[in-house]
């Protein structure tokens, strides 16, 4: 049901890396036809060669986007087509994002359908973790800023006085018995997974924060959930608890 209602988001992506294959099949078609002479007058099978070899990596990208689209489609797919499937999607992004950018097509809305894509793709792998293997990582401005007490060394500092969310979280994240931990940027973010070395992360940010995020951590398995900013960006953000916890049950044998 949830891929069924966010798909026009993700057909937003998708459309971007489609034109994004086409546009690399044409410049990939470029390099070999400018290529080709120069080769040939080293060897007559040198141009071959490289037209067989851009040929393979052109039919590998296209590989992982059908695969894509398989998921999107809510086709059960093999477990290898994931990692083609987000090699496909980083060695394109850069091409969909300059090109969402030409057809004025707003930055946020291509990372929202790029996170939408990405947690698609999680959730078709059914990934399973032990409450201790998982981590809640949230940006240090979903703390009200004027609060005293800091908490991106120690989120255990909050006093969960109900002036911000940190304290439904903190809960939350005991209840379940998984990690719950603020940072203020991607370096303390990549130092926090590199300590605690969970097997999935439940992630939330802004977009350019949760599309970088994601990016960074594979192949560890992420979903990304946006945050709320009612005060503008980065300043006393929230979250929908009601994701946060059905996310949870996403990676969560929630029966044990």
């Amino acid at each position: 049901m949830i891929g069924a209602v966010s798909r026009p988001k993700k057909r937003v992506f998708l459309a971007l890396i489609l034109v994004s294959l086409c546009l690399t099949a044409l410049s990939t078609y470029g390099l070999w036809k400018v290529s080709s002479p120069g080769l040939a007058t080293i060897s007559l099978y040198l141009p071959y060669l490289l037209g067989i070899f851009l040929v393979g990596v052109i039919l590998s990208i296209a590989f992982g986007l059908g695969g894509i689209v398989l998921a999107i489609l809510g086709f059960s797919t093999p477990s290898f087509f994931h990692r083609t499937a987000w090699s496909t999607i980083n060695m394109l992004y850069p091409i969909a994002m300059r090109l969402g950018k030409l057809l004025d097509i707003d930055k946020e809305r291509v990372e929202h359908s790029f996170i939408e894509v990405s947690n698609h793709l999680v959730r078709q792998k059914c990934i399973k973790v032990s409450p201790d293997r998982l981590l809640i990582l949230t940006p240090h401005c979903i703390q009200q800023e004027a609060c005293p007490y800091k908490i991106t060394r120690d989120v255990n500092n909050c006093r969960s006085c109900g002036a911000c969310q940190v304290g439904e979280l903190l809960e939350i994240s005991r209840r379940y018995g998984v990690h719950f931990a603020v940072a203020t940027g991607g370096t303390l973010a990549r130092k926090i997974i590199k300590t605690i070395r969970p097997k999935a992360v439940l992630a939330i940010a802004c977009e350019r924060d949760l599309t970088s995020g994601i990016q960074d951590a594979f192949p560890l398995p992420v979903i990304g959930i946006l945050n709320e900013r009612p005060f503008g960006p980065c300043c006393n953000t929230r979250v929908d608890l009601a994701q946060v916890e059905a996310a949870l049950h996403n990676f969560l044998d929630c029966e044990e």
